[in-house]
């Protein structure tokens, strides 16, 4: 039974989808907004109703041509409303690749490229926030994601 009141006025809060990707040196895939200082996990907002995983999928192959299957989540990271909306971030696990990356055009992107980086660098190039939640997904913990309890496909 739906209860309308409980739909009235959802909560705002974004959903941020990222992937992260390996190359088989154990690189990392990042990307390089134009809108901000730093190197980034590919990635971004989910839709309204958009299944997470399905989002970080959408993301990354928009921004690196990348399809892959996403299903764990290696880290779930609160960040509260400071410069943007308050949002919960999940860091899917996109496995390993060998295959060549194509980043679109920077007025279609937003991207001045992407590259992999050596995991002894990724503290020079991202955010400290950015690097700390990539170095938790690093460990290698992951969790399967469940949509309405059961594994998403």
């Amino acid at each position: 039974m739906r209860d309308p009141r409980l739909l009235a006025k959802p909560p705002v809060c974004r959903l941020g989808c990222l992937a992260l990707v390996r190359n088989p040196r154990g690189d990392v895939l990042l990307v390089d907004p134009d809108y901000m200082d730093g190197l980034i996990l590919p990635g971004g907002a989910a839709r309204p109703n958009e299944p997470p995983h399905e989002a970080a999928a959408r993301h990354l192959l928009a921004q690196t041509g990348l399809s892959r299957r996403l299903t764990h989540v290696l880290a779930v990271d609160f960040t509260p409303a400071d410069r943007y909306l308050e949002r919960l971030n999940l860091v899917f696990d996109g496995g390993t690749t060998t295959q060549e990356l194509t980043v679109p055009p920077q007025h279609r992107s937003g991207l001045l490229g992407a590259r992999f980086v050596p995991v002894q660098q990724l503290g020079q190039v991202m955010a400290p926030a950015q690097a700390a939640r990539l170095a938790e997904a690093l460990t290698g913990h992951a969790v399967p994601l469940l949509l309405h309890g059961q594994r998403a496909a």
